[in-house]
């Protein structure tokens, strides 16, 4: 084993390349997460005031903008911080906090796109049962279970990863996440068993959206109403799917290629495709689809005006 150290300070080597144009960079990150937090708070609040927005549906979609919220919290304040200053450090506690903000976020996204999926699935292949399944009290249990158990399954991740003594204080990349493990003196073995466990989970989510979709899509083939409620229904949810996985992928590419060969800006780029395209995207999507929501917006919208003249 090698020489563990204290490490109080980790130093962050994403910024490296941009110390030049950094205003630049600031400006240009800074109206970037203030869009995204307020097409995401506009569609949480259509949400909130529209009794008639108050299904399954709906309001899955407002944890996922709240999800969305959330995740770009925890990188987007530090990284405009680290812009304005010459010096890109972050505590060991900062560093964990990050890591477990970013990770719960990832896992909460996926796990909303399956409860999501879920629902779908039950409005049309099920549509005569949907409102005795889709209950109060059911759509209460997915929202548990879509924020607890996140919440613990990356807390033990977290609680593993500080158990682990440190050779290092360099961490390649814009932020903290999961990847700073390889950084510890010791085997990681127990951390490798949980993280595969985690990948399992998740998988058995991804196939689970994959037969629900080859369900919906055997329906929607019989019957031209229900082609109709998937063109107006899911296919936004289609889109944030295939956002996530996109997303996912430069994750997975980040993780697997992100060598000194390759330029900075590159691994820059694979590194926050998914802090900057769901949370992004996935309200706009669901604004310009869903006549319902894109109908209230832009009413209320025109409410705002004629109030302001």
């Amino acid at each position: 084993m090698e020489n563990s150290t204290l490490v109080t300070v980790f130093t962050l080597s994403g910024l490296n390349e941009s110390r030049t144009n950094k205003n630049i960079y600031f400006a240009f990150t800074l109206l970037l997460y203030l869009l995204m937090v307020v097409v995401n708070l506009t569609l949480i609040a259509t949400i909130i005031i529209e009794k008639t927005l108050h299904d399954p549906m709906y309001i899955l979609l407002g944890n996922l903008c709240v999800n969305g919220l959330y995740g770009t919290a925890g990188f987007y304040p530090k990284l405009l911080a680290d812009f304005l200053s010459d010096s890109h450090v972050i505590s060991y506690v900062g560093c964990l906090t990050q890591s477990y903000v970013i990770g719960t976020s990832l896992m909460c996204e996926i796990t909303i796109l399956t409860v999501m999926a879920y629902d779908r699935y039950v409005a049309i292949c099920r549509p005569l049962q949907y409102h005795s399944v889709m209950t109060p009290l059911t759509v209460g249990k997915l929202l548990l279970f879509v924020w607890v158990y996140p919440f613990c399954a990356i807390l033990i991740t977290i609680y593993l990863i500080s158990t682990l003594p440190l050779c290092g204080s360099h961490i390649d990349k814009l932020y903290c996440d999961e990847s700073f493990v390889k950084l510890s003196c010791t085997t990681t073995t127990l951390n490798n068993a949980y993280g595969f466990i985690l990948i399992i989970a998740q998988l058995a989510q991804a196939l689970f959206i994959v037969y629900t979709y080859i369900q919906i899509i055997r329906a929607c083939l019989k019957s031209i109403e229900q082609r109709s409620k998937f063109m107006q229904t899911c296919l936004p949810h289609l889109v944030a799917l295939i956002n996530f996985a996109i997303a996912a992928l430069f994750d997975a590419m980040y993780s697997k290629y992100s060598s000194e060969t390759l330029p900075q800006s590159l691994r820059n780029i694979m590194a926050v495709v998914y802090l900057v395209f769901p949370p992004l995207f996935n309200p706009l999507v669901y604004v310009l689809k869903l006549h319902q929501i894109r109908r209230r917006v832009f009413r209320a919208c025109a409410r705002d005006k004629v109030t302001q003249m």
